[in-house]
């Protein structure tokens, strides 16, 4: 069974209010993570309660009909009343929407952002500093429910609102939490990760036409495997170095190449793109207006 074909995690925790005062949930923006994140949403409370903004009209209202819940030509129809409203604007619009829908959302409205590098603390100077913020970093493997979102709460948001969060959240797959403090590393890591994971799934395909294999041959062992060995160490749980050697034989041909990855400095380059992508994140969310 392919990645695309694992069925999604079944979701059986309805929501009757999230956040205390309306149970409808606002979700502005429709992209790819956007509307991962709305099949969600309709898996945690009903698409007949989620309605959805985007600044490209007819795009989101495309994705809306796709789904079977409410268009709404702007962002501020879309959040009011509403209990929760989730963020999924690229972050360089962050701070316009937030100061957009600023007074039009309800104070207590829980505030979900999936913005890469924006901190909660942003967030809730422009909103007025009443409302919940939960600062989220997820994946693309969430668009077909098998991905990560981490999960910190802001000031003013309790364990209760980050229990919320993730019931909406939960159709994504994984959903884990952390001090805010380390969500810049967690970008580095599972946000920016899938890429390195389909950089490696191309390099071992490429070995594979280098081999002579045909490029659909050589692509299916690669998908297959990696998707094998990251089943098998999310099932097992224990270290992948423990795994690593159950497949090492002495004097045998993994040991070989793992020596020449080692040699070519495979590990520290893998280490040194997730630092790049830590620091990257802390730019986004340093140089805001």
């Amino acid at each position: 069974m392919s990645a695309a074909q694992l069925p999604r995690k079944d979701i059986d925790v309805p929501i009757e209010n999230v956040s205390g005062t309306g149970a409808d949930v606002a979700l502005i923006g429709a992209g790819v993570m956007g509307e991962a994140v709305l099949v969600s949403l309709i898996d945690a409370v009903g698409a007949e309660r989620i309605r959805i903004s985007d600044g490209r009209a007819e795009h989101g209202a495309a994705v809306a009909q796709r789904h079977g819940v409410r268009w709404c030509a702007t962002n501020t129809e879309a959040v009011d009343g509403v209990g929760a409203v989730v963020i999924a604007v690229k972050p360089k619009d962050v701070g316009a929407l937030a100061t957009e829908i600023d007074g039009v959302l309800d104070a207590a409205a829980l505030v979900v952002s999936i913005a890469a590098g924006i901190p909660t603390a942003y967030l809730e100077s422009r909103l007025g500093g009443t409302n919940p913020v939960v600062r989220v970093m997820p994946n693309t493997p969430a668009t077909i429910g098998h991905g990560v979102s981490v999960l910190s709460a802001g000031t003013s948001a309790t364990a209760d609102h980050l229990d919320r969060t993730e019931q909406l959240l939960a159709g994504t797959g994984t959903v884990l939490r952390v001090d805010e403090a380390y969500q810049d590393v967690v970008t580095g890591i599972s946000g920016s990760g899938p890429a390195y994971v389909f950089y490696l799934i191309d390099a071992l395909a490429e070995a594979g036409v280098l081999g002579g294999l045909s490029r659909d041959v050589a692509l299916d062992l690669a998908r297959a495997t990696v998707a094998g060995s990251g089943a098998m160490a999310l099932a097992s749980g224990e270290h992948p170095a423990i795994l690593r050697e159950r497949v090492s034989s002495p004097a045998g041909t993994t040991v070989a190449g793992v020596r020449e990855l080692d040699e070519r400095g495979v590990r520290a380059a893998v280490i040194a793109a997730v630092d790049a992508a830590r620091a990257r994140s802390v730019e986004l969310g340093r140089d805001l207006p």
